[in-house]
């Protein structure tokens, strides 16, 4: 079953607001077995309107549009959907004493323009709106299902859940559609695709494999379609063992969680604590971690020692080192972890020294140039790394390499 999106509005075209509309529509419709073929989004305009409907009509099964409801002049959806399907605006009884109940409940007069939001295509079934004033409106004409939403994402969000994913369950047979995602890092999207590419090959028809590189990590989703879920999960569990055998210390997990959360919940599983002593990356990991609920089981804190003297008087790294070897050495991020270590009292630390650039570059320290240490009471890692001349790139790249060295470390111990 193919469905298609198209998101209405100026707002969304000049970049005033971001489209997360689709991205969310196109999650929740996967996970009841609808593939979504095309996302399309179109301005206020009748005619682009009514074009993007008969494309989608030639494309997909189902077709979801979101805006253009509202009772201003340039919210146009429901006139065209009128025209497209040829039939008269209509005031639904249903619509109107929803508004109406609103506007009683705010104790506010309720304007013609407000009422005008009761007209409906005469042709659709009204999707009542618990939310908001639009009502959506469900059309299934020529073997195919039209539904149109308000723009406002919890309108449409209460609205999906609650009436339409049900309703198009309970109206279409649909297949099932099974996603599982392993997480990597540490390892390029051209070098996995080689290590793996004889598994690749192996897949069937209904299993396919996609590769969703990021700074430092990709993402492997395999996606499979079938008709009997126990068979296709099997089958897509059977593979997924085989991928992760294969990248062996790549692996960081069967699942689709950023790579700090998976390291919190490892840690907090054990009942180990980490700290953190940043230098380039200006608190950008501690941000990371410090982001999702409940990592103070795990975080105790963290330094951003951008100046050699904080790195002396909170770290402990020894004077003579930094004027020996500079702030970006071996010597220097060696000290500032086992200094985290030390003042923090964790069970773990990472540190980050480096030069992000776009200044600051030497011959023998060129801009990118990065020194990441993970450690524990019982080892230190260090690795140097050479990355770009883009300062934000240089920083989320730092971070995901130190998670990545830490997750090596924890895995290490558990051998």
């Amino acid at each position: 079953m193919i469905a298609e999106i198209i998101t209405i509005g100026d707002e969304i075209l000049i970049g005033q607001i971001v489209d997360t509309n689709s991205a969310w529509m196109a999650q929740k419709l996967n996970a009841e077995g609808i593939r979504v073929k095309q996302i399309t989004s179109v301005s206020d305009d009748r005619q682009h309107i009514l074009s993007a409907l008969a494309g989608a009509a030639q494309r997909a099964d189902i077709i979801l549009i979101t805006g253009g409801l509202g009772p201003t002049k340039d919210d146009i959806t429901k006139q065209t959907l009128a025209q497209y399907f040829d039939v008269p605006l209509v005031l639904n009884q249903e619509a109107l004493n929803n508004v109406l109940n609103i506007f009683k409940r705010y104790n506010r007069p309720m304007l013609d323009v407000n009422r005008m939001q009761a007209q409906v295509p005469q042709n659709c079934v009204v999707i009542p709106n618990n939310n908001g004033t639009a009502p959506g409106m469900w059309f299934h004409e020529g073997g195919k299902i039209y539904v149109s939403m308000p723009g406002v994402p919890f309108e449409m969000m209460y609205m999906m859940e609650e009436q339409i994913i049900p309703k198009l369950k309970q109206t279409l047979s649909l297949p099932v559609i099974i996603h599982k995602t392993i997480l990597t890092a540490g390892e390029g999207e051209s070098y996995l695709a080689e290590k793996i590419a004889d598994i690749e090959n192996d897949l069937p028809a209904n299993i396919k494999l996609a590769y969703l590189p990021k700074m430092g990590q990709v993402r492997l989703r395999l996606s499979g379609y079938g008709e009997d879920k126990g068979v296709l999960q099997q089958a897509i569990d059977t593979y997924a063992d085989r991928i992760i055998e294969r990248v062996g210390i790549n692996f960081i997990a069967g699942e689709d969680l950023p790579i700090e959360k998976v390291i919190l919940n490892l840690m907090e599983s054990r009942g180990l604590t980490l700290s953190a002593a940043e230098s380039c990356t200006g608190g950008y990991v501690s941000h990371l971690i410090t982001q999702h609920a409940g990592s103070s089981s795990v975080f105790l804190g963290g330094a951003v020692t951008y100046s050699n003297q904080l790195k002396h008087d909170i770290l402990g790294v020894d004077n003579e080192t930094l004027w020996s070897f500079g702030a970006v050495s071996e010597q220097t991020v060696t000290e500032m972890v086992e200094g985290a270590l030390r003042q923090f009292k964790s069970d773990y630390a990472i540190a980050i020294t480096g030069i992000a650039g776009p200044g600051g570059g030497t011959d023998d320290k060129p801009v990118g140039t990065v020194w990441i240490a993970a450690a524990n009471a019982a080892k230190t890692m260090v690795k140097q790394f050479t990355f770009g001349n883009k300062r934000a790139q240089n920083i989320e790249r730092s971070a995901i390499a130190a998670f990545f060295m830490l997750n090596t470390l924890l895995k290490e111990a558990t051998i």
